[in-house]
């Protein structure tokens, strides 16, 4: 799963990207077929969702889980707080 994110601010833009493996166990066709007549896979990127039914396949994943479900939030909120910090902040 590869995530991008770009903010812009006061004529300035910073970007990052967040990459997740997830890997999924070996899964029966019977399996497969059950998954689908869920429904779940129709409105999803990837056809699963790594919170829900889908779960049940993960073996591991190397990286951000955030990443996975939505959204990098901590690589977000430390580039948002260096956004912030060239506009005045102080570091500590």
């Amino acid at each position: 799963v590869m995530t991008a994110v770009c903010v812009l601010h006061a004529g300035e833009s910073q970007t990052l990207v967040e990459t997740t493996v997830v890997h999924f166990k070996e899964i029966s066709e019977e399996e497969i077929q059950a998954y689908v007549n869920s429904r779940e896979p129709l409105d999803k990127a990837g056809a699963y969702g790594i919170q829900m039914g889908a779960s049940k396949f993960v073996e591991r994943i190397e990286g951000c889980y955030f990443n996975v479900v939505g959204l990098p939030v901590a690589r977000v909120y430390e580039l948002l707080k260096s956004l912030t910090c060239l506009a005045g902040c102080t570091k500590d």
